[in-house]
């Protein structure tokens, strides 16, 4: 046997020992995080990163909680995606303090594996009340009130209560069914639903509300070690604790949606928005206001439509801004200007359709702005009456009496001259011979001739001077 084909066979050995060691080495663990409230951003980094393990080809997904709830709609964003998802997840409620309150506590329900790590808690999952005024603060979600005595014995009107008893009988039927495909605790799901009851991590795993309590993700993963987990695409059997943990950060994209889906931070690019568009309006060609405007108002409107909007907020913010635009361009000393202002004021409080954690507009940033747009209002109209007290002058009466300087004599008639006034040039005559560069008054003007006379004020300045 030669060498050479003693190497092609060395060669061929070493592609199929790393072949197999390949095959054995198993499929990784990908880790994704959700922590604060849930709502646009935290759903689309979510769901691209269940896409993004299937193609890392992972063998489970785990996502590590720390909520105090979010958005409905967001929230249900995800649990679609785990269900669909061909990759078992892991929902894990981590560190020690953490929590997952309210849609934390449907997502965990959602997920294939629950996990706990010791001293957090979850439940507190009853519905937020929608249409309440932004910025009064909600009940904390694992913290839910009880009614006093006096309240107790008051009845609800009749359409609220009728709402109320819609969305929490909705949101009950919803986590048990979740409870009911993973095989968990149902009835103490409910419970959570239409008694905001939490649970600490040892008591929900007696419960069997969760599936394992670990201190730390190493401690899960190794837990999980040879467990079968039955997943869309068929069952699955996991080898995590010798995996390799790839930890999905988010992106530009989900850090850009989350600063901008903050209701504040909406409202802020929209009015900046608005305010730019008047500026180039006002005065047109200056780029920078319909630019930075344009770009502003944009960004805020396509914030503003992945949130629970109020249309008729929406509307009267809009409305308000029209009347501002209307005092800048109509003066009606002020009239439009204090209907705009309150028609934006009030627009900004029904603005936002939700009383949940983190997603109210602050009264004070919204006392702000009015405010700030009052003050606007003011400078108006306390312009239109500066000019109003102003004499209009024009034609004759803005040229009699002006000053100029004779810019050239005519050669043949040194009575005769030319000077600019105004941006025009005129034809002047007079009594006395001019000079150039001699001060002059206007006197008449007969059609394109304007009568002067050696203005003796300008000449009597330019001797003081020269002495």
């Amino acid at each position: 046997m030669t060498c050479s084909a003693i190497r092609h066979m060395l060669f061929a050995l070493s592609q199929l020992l790393c072949a197999a060691a390949l095959a054995a080495a198993p499929a990784p663990v990908v880790q994704l995080q959700i922590d604060g409230a849930i709502g646009p951003a935290s759903a689309d980094y979510a769901i691209r990163g269940l896409g993004h393990a299937q193609e890392l080809g992972a063998q489970l997904v785990v996502i590590t909680i720390d909520t105090p709830g979010g958005l409905d709609s967001s929230m249900r964003d995800i649990i679609k995606a785990i269900l669909a998802s061909p990759l078992p997840v892991a929902s894990y409620v981590a560190p020690s303090g953490a929590r997952a309150a309210s849609a934390g506590t449907y997502i965990l329900y959602a997920s294939h594996i629950a996990a706990m790590a010791p001293g957090t808690n979850l439940g507190a999952a009853t519905p937020v009340e929608l249409g309440g005024p932004p910025g009064t603060p909600a009940p904390p979600g694992d913290e839910p009130s009880q009614p006093g005595p006096e309240e107790s014995g008051k009845p609800a009107p009749a359409a609220s209560d009728s709402l109320s008893k819609k969305q929490v009988n909705d949101a009950a039927a919803y986590i048990r069914s979740l409870a009911q495909l993973r095989g968990r605790n149902a009835e103490w799901a409910e419970q959570a639903v239409r008694e905001a009851v939490s649970l600490a991590a040892g008591e929900a795993l007696k419960l069997n509300v969760i599936n394992y309590v670990a201190s730390d993700l190493h401690d899960l993963l190794k837990q999980l070690d040879g467990k079968r987990i039955a997943t869309a695409s068929g069952e699955i059997r996991l080898q995590p604790s010798t995996a390799m943990l790839i930890n999905l950060e988010p992106d530009w994209r989900t850090r850009l949606l989350t600063v901008i889906t903050n209701p504040s931070v909406a409202l802020l690019l929209m009015t900046i928005g608005i305010y730019g568009l008047i500026l180039e309006f006002a005065n047109p060609g200056s780029l920078v206001g319909g630019v930075l405007g344009g770009i502003c108002l944009l960004v805020g409107l396509y914030a503003l439509q992945l949130l629970p909007l109020n249309y008729a907020g929406m509307v009267l913010i809009m409305l308000g801004f029209a009347f501002i635009a209307a005092e800048a361009f109509l003066p009606s000393f002020g009239i439009l200007g204090i209907g705009g202002v309150l028609s934006f004021g009030i627009g900004a409080l029904i603005l936002i359709d939700t009383e949940v954690p983190n997603f109210g507009i602050p009264l004070p940033l919204i006392i702000s702005l009015a405010t700030f747009s009052g003050l606007l209002v003011f400078a108006i109209v306390s312009m239109a009456l500066r000019a109003r007290r102003q004499q209009l002058v024009g034609g004759d009466q803005e040229l009699i009496g002006s000053l100029a300087r004779i810019e050239a004599v005519q050669t043949d008639d040194p009575l005769r001259g030319w000077l600019s006034l105004q941006g025009e040039r005129w034809q002047v005559i007079s009594q006395a011979p001019l000079q150039p560069g001699a001060a002059v008054r206007v006197l008449a003007r007969q059609g394109l001739l304007l009568e002067v006379a050696v203005s003796q004020t300008a000449v009597t300045r330019e001797n003081d001077h020269e002495h």
